[in-house]
């Protein structure tokens, strides 16, 4: 995977809106490649993550869950 940047979220999710573009935005910004993965499609993504979605890691480290902060993902990838 070409991606710096993982989004875990499941469809009909407000939150995960929100972290897609905050995602997005600074991953444009940056130039850093990244990707949504649905865990409703996977039983240990959704036993891992179900409670704390939406939820971003950067280079296999979680950056943060529920509300992702901006200038915390931004540090994480500089």
């Amino acid at each position: 995977m070409d991606a710096r940047v993982v989004l875990y979220s499941r469809p009909g999710c407000h939150l995960c809106d929100d972290a897609r573009r905050v995602v997005r935005a600074i991953c444009a910004r940056t130039g850093d490649g990244w990707v949504e993965i649905d865990i409703d499609g996977d039983a240990e993504l959704t036993q891992r993550y179900g409670e704390l979605i939406p939820m971003v890691l950067v280079d296999g480290a979680q950056v943060g869950y529920f509300r992702i902060d901006p200038a915390r993902l931004e540090a994480a990838l500089a």
